[in-house]
């Protein structure tokens, strides 16, 4: 049976978890993800078809873009998230040494810092001890260092979650080429990606509780000079293929 302080701590843990800051790690990978394979992949085959009269090179650039960016920014972020984690670690392990050798002098270190948010000096002195006492290093990791489990990095969460959206955002220009008519191909995918942009800034602005026309904005904003650029070099430089 459930007791009264128990249902208290789920009922807390439930309102910790609806807040949109949860989302931040996942929701930053994936809509950067889902952004860059959208972007990317149509600003290549735009600036492709910009200068082809035949749908292969297309395709096969497409599709040759599609891995190689889905592979490289699962890498990226890994690497990216890695050196972080690493820095995390190495913090850690660093108060870990300092509250053993000067336990003292880190118990004044962490009521100040509660004295500078407002606390008086007396009682960020008794809560930093009551803090101490219960996790020291947990105190520590999370008022000193400014860790916690929102802001924790995990590098193979955000490389799949990279990775997977990369490809999912990239498949939709390829759609696009595979089904539309090659006469007119960059307006096609144009007209489509901005659509799927808008799509993208919607579902990112619902899922992290922001403005849906300031996200829509921003991201068709970059996203068409992106394409714009593309395919000015393809008209540029491009020969018929």
């Amino acid at each position: 049976m459930t007791t009264d302080n128990e249902k208290v701590n789920l009922t807390i843990d439930n309102y910790l978890d609806s807040h949109y800051i949860h989302r931040s790690n996942w929701l930053r990978a994936a809509v950067l993800g889902a952004n860059d394979g959208i972007i990317s992949i149509s600003s290549l085959a735009i600036g492709v078809a910009a200068a082809s009269t035949t749908r292969e090179p297309i395709v096969l650039a497409t599709v040759a873009g599609l891995v190689a960016g889905a592979l490289s920014m699962a890498a990226g972020e890994y690497v990216s998230v890695s050196s972080q984690t690493d820095t995390e670690k190495a913090d850690i392990e660093r108060e870990r040494q300092e509250l053993e050798e000067m336990p003292e002098e880190e118990l004044q270190i962490l009521a100040q810092i509660y004295e500078k948010r407002g606390l008086k000096k007396e009682t960020a002195l008794q809560v930093a001890i009551e803090m101490t006492a219960v996790d020291a290093l947990g105190a520590h990791i999370r008022d000193e260092l400014g860790i916690n489990e929102i802001s924790k990095a995990n590098p193979i969460q955000a490389a799949l979650a990279s990775g997977a959206a990369f490809s999912i955002g990239g498949l939709l220009p390829l759609l696009v080429i595979l089904l539309a008519p090659i006469v007119g191909m960059e307006y096609w995918l144009y007209g489509f990606t901005t659509l799927f942009l808008i799509i993208l800034g919607t579902t990112a602005a619902k899922t992290g509780g922001s403005s849906i026309p300031k996200s829509i904005l921003r991201i068709t904003i970059w996203g068409t000079i992106a394409m714009g650029l593309s395919a000015f070099v393809g008209y540029l430089f491009g020969v018929n293929v």
